[in-house]
């Protein structure tokens, strides 16, 4: 039986009436953010960012078997207000945001890849400091009742599996596809992660309903 919080998200998943037209606003400035680094042939932050945003889509399919599974509940839940729930750990207000943080994270990366920060590598630096942060801001969001935690080995009490698999990857293979030495090598990886998430989605979402 579902847990009150994953009903709650059942209830909204996929409901048009709840749309808003802030989401319009959001879908502007995220083009907004590409076209300019477009503009700047910036194509290191460009599929940094993309594949930032293709992990979170991994993530959010994998999290809504976990609910189909179990029928109990996803390892992460977003029941509160929304314009839109795509799957039932992912709002359009979260989707946008992704798709712009890659971007935004890539650029504090220091030009020298070389460089150390405290000793340490600063891509692995960078990528643990950026994952730390994420997982403050899920913590208050769970606060507020915003995210849910279901289970007791991914929730504030436990948050290591939260920092290595919500976090650690997306900033780990987006700072690796930053540092990759040309658009080809980008392009292929960022073509495969997606080319997953859209077969994924059509097999598990369209097909069979799963998600």
């Amino acid at each position: 039986m579902p847990t009150e919080s994953a009903a709650q998200a059942l209830s909204i998943l996929r409901d048009g009436s709840l749309f808003q037209w802030y989401v319009i606003a959001l879908f502007a400035l995220t083009v907004y953010v590409y076209a300019n680094e477009i503009e700047k042939r910036n194509w290191n932050l460009i599929f940094a960012g993309l594949a930032f945003w293709g992990m979170d889509w991994f993530n959010e399919i994998w999290n809504g078997l976990v609910f189909h599974f179990t029928q109990y509940a996803p390892v992460w839940g977003a029941p509160g207000k929304t314009a839109y729930l795509i799957l039932i750990g992912l709002n359009i207000e979260i989707t946008f945001m992704f798709a712009i943080a890659g971007v935004a994270f890539a650029k504090m990366l220091p030009a020298d890849k070389k460089m150390k920060i405290l000793g340490i590598p600063n891509r692995l630096f960078m990528a643990v400091v950026g994952a730390a942060f994420c997982v403050f801001v899920e913590v208050l969001l769970n606060a507020v009742g915003a995210l849910t935690w279901d289970y007791p080995w991914w929730n504030v009490g436990a948050p290591w599996l939260i920092f290595l698999f919500g976090y650690l990857t997306f900033f780990l293979v987006s700072f690796w596809v930053y540092d990759m030495p040309t658009v080809r090598q980008k392009l292929t990886v960022v073509g495969v992660i997606f080319a997953v998430d859209i077969v994924a989605l059509l097999i598990f979402g369209v097909a069979l309903h799963w998600i």
